[in-house]
């Protein structure tokens, strides 16, 4: 073998064993921190956490949840948006920032399409809508006409503006020709505790926390709104069956900052496809009536994109802003 062989072949051998350590060295070595955007305790930051451990168990490094809560999920996202693209914070991709918010807000902290890097789908779940027992309503046929026969006296909350909880709500409204008024809080759990109470009438929230109220006897639950009925409650009609053409899911994905190497991305969508067939995490997001959804960066990039189109129209219909 001449020098110049012997050069090229060395060279080469060089090149293979150098490329498992340029990703290796990619890849963060400290705990990974997981912005959950809504505030602690809710059904997607349960389900965060899930996806968490999960990730820490397969991948022998921490993946650690950081709850940052405020104006529908904005505020975390913002984050998220803002944090360095080195892999070492990534955090949740919600339909309420990235698909409702661009068209329900006149000015957003981040460009949806611009500040981000998509990596991976986590869950998919329905909405239920819950009112306060003592509403003279059993039914959701019921409970449309007493909102037409009692224009503007009765109201419904919502965990922020721009969920989908809010959004569900306008929908609501905008298909069955109603007059009820939106009360917005700074989260679930002060929602729920003002609809058991009765200071406000009733909530489209995700269906773990009311469906849970519900089995308790705290409030009623009359439909939920994907557009089929869940497997969790298959005695709970779908509110399509009375409103055709309704239907919103919720959904979870996970999100960097613009600019995070493709080699990072492709292990982390990895892990999480790992993750998200493990038998066990199944188990535990159909507890909380969500499915798990795998997606490739491009897949819920797509996804993304196209559900923000499909909330445009039902948005803008609705009259909801906020500025």
């Amino acid at each position: 073998m001449t020098s110049t062989s012997r050069r090229a072949v060395l060279a080469a051998a060089g090149a293979t064993l150098a490329a498992p350590a340029v990703a290796q060295a990619q890849w963060p070595t400290g705990p990974i921190r997981f912005i959950g955007i809504f505030p602690p305790g809710g059904g997607t930051d349960i389900l965060s956490r899930l996806w968490c451990q999960k990730m820490s168990e397969i991948s022998g490094q921490q993946f650690i949840v950081e709850n940052r809560s405020g104006n529908a999920g904005n505020v975390g996202t913002e984050a998220i948006a803002r944090s360095p693209a080195d892999g070492n914070t990534i955090g949740l991709a919600s339909v309420s920032s990235l698909s409702i918010a661009p068209t329900l807000f006149a000015r957003l902290p981040f460009d949806v399409r611009r500040d981000f890097t998509y990596i991976s789908g986590l869950w998919q779940l329905p909405n239920l809508l819950v009112v306060n027992n003592d509403l003279p309503a059993q039914t959701v046929p019921e409970l449309i006409a007493l909102l037409k026969a009692n224009p503007g006296r009765y109201a419904y909350a919502s965990s922020g503006s721009g969920t989908t909880v809010h959004i569900s709500g306008e929908m609501f409204k905008t298909l069955a020709g109603l007059d009820i008024l939106h009360v917005p809080y700074r989260g679930g759990a002060p929602a729920h505790i003002d609809v058991m109470a009765g200071r406000v009438h009733m909530i489209f929230d995700n269906i773990p926390q009311g469906l849970a109220e519900a089995r308790d006897g705290k409030v009623r639950a009359l439909a939920v709104t994907s557009a089929q009925r869940s497997p969790l409650a298959p005695q709970i009609p779908a509110m399509a069956e009375f409103l055709p053409g309704f239907e919103i899911t919720s959904w979870g994905g996970v999100l960097g900052p613009a600019g995070i190497a493709p080699a990072i991305v492709d292990r982390i969508n990895t892990l999480s496809k790992r993750a998200l067939e493990s038998p066990d995490l199944i188990a535990r997001f159909q507890e909380y009536g969500a499915t798990p959804w795998y997606t490739t960066p491009e897949g819920l990039a797509d996804f993304r994109a196209a559900n923000e189109a499909s909330f445009a129209p039902i948005i803008r219909a609705s009259g909801a802003r906020v500025d």
